[in-house]
């Protein structure tokens, strides 16, 4: 996200309020997952079962709409949140000295739980975090309480083939999993600057035509992740670890024992529906929950309370 411009430093705390008002009794802690310090927040009563929420490709942990949170907590549960490495607080690498993949944002899961003193959580995970809690299902079973996938893909898929085919022009593939919808396609073809009208306008894609698309909650998110971003442009390494090789992610999800929840809009412009329902199929008694007209993002009215009430506790 860029750069702040003259006065930015004025609206920053007026953002925070409206993107996080429900928030009561977080707990901050900085954690280690090997040289890197990972920022997170566990929100509610410690002694409760904790959800871990493991958010998307360049995502902070304050994505995650306090909506969301706070009706995980009337729930009966405590939330934690973080910042995956390159993004908000958490620490930067130099991803040319030392490239990381899928399998090692992972492992910063696990340190998290580790550094809250956990021995398992529920853990949610949407979109790439949906990867994420993949691989803890599949590597760290005793570690996973219960899954729940959101708008994500199976881990062992390789979308490079689709990707490529539809920026060709070419028709899709119909025995692959399809690409993402035209729309998605074009916003990143156009190469807006990086900032928050540009990332304004990904998430009017994400939400979909669908259901309204709630612009000052998510402006006021994207505010609130500029101003406290450290490193904004490191926050793109996560594009580039994405298409590394990782053989860890090749494991059958055959193996995953954990109870495990897909929750999957039926609008979404980046993984379409056919994703969800091959994750599903693919884990052993999953079930599938349909959201109508959800898209890739959490930012129309009412969307993180019903989501939130479809996450496997």
């Amino acid at each position: 996200m860029g750069n702040s411009g003259p006065g930015e430093k004025h609206r920053r705390p007026a953002a925070r309020r409206r993107y996080r008002a429900r928030v009561l009794d977080a707990h901050e802690l900085f954690v280690d997952s090997g040289p890197l310090r990972i920022w997170t927040e566990r929100i509610g009563d410690a002694s409760r079962p904790a959800v871990l929420m493991v958010m998307g490709s360049a995502a902070q942990g304050v994505s995650c709409p306090d909506a969301l949170v706070g009706r995980l907590l009337e729930r009966g549960v405590s939330v934690i949140r973080y910042d995956h490495r390159d993004t908000g607080r958490s620490g930067a690498v130099d991803f040319d000295a030392h490239p990381y993949t899928i399998g090692d944002m992972a492992r910063d899961c696990l340190a998290v739980l580790d550094g809250h003193g956990l021995d398992s959580a529920h853990v949610a995970g949407a979109s790439l975090g949906g990867m994420l809690a993949q691989w803890l299902g599949v590597h760290a079973p005793d570690r996973v309480r219960s899954l729940t996938l959101l708008s994500s893909s199976p881990m062992n898929h390789d979308p490079g083939p689709a990707w490529a085919r539809a920026r060709a022009g070419e028709p899709a593939d119909p025995d692959d999993l399809p690409p993402p919808a035209p729309a998605f396609l074009a916003h990143l073809a156009a190469g807006l600057p990086p900032g928050v009208e540009s990332d304004l306008a990904l998430f009017r894609v994400f939400n979909g035509p669908v259901r309204p698309f709630d612009e000052p909650a998510a402006r006021a998110m994207l505010e609130l992740a500029q101003s406290r971003a450290t490193d904004p442009a490191a926050a793109a390494n996560h594009h580039r670890a994405v298409w590394l090789e990782d053989p860890t992610l090749l494991v059958p999800l055959t193996s995953i024992t954990a109870p495990t929840s897909v929750v999957h809009g039926d609008q979404d412009p980046v993984n379409p529906l056919a994703h969800g329902e091959a994750l599903a199929a693919a884990i052993p008694g999953a079930e599938l929950h349909v959201v109508p007209g959800m898209g890739h993002a959490l930012t129309s009215p009412g969307l993180p309370e019903e989501v939130a009430d479809l996450i496997r506790l």
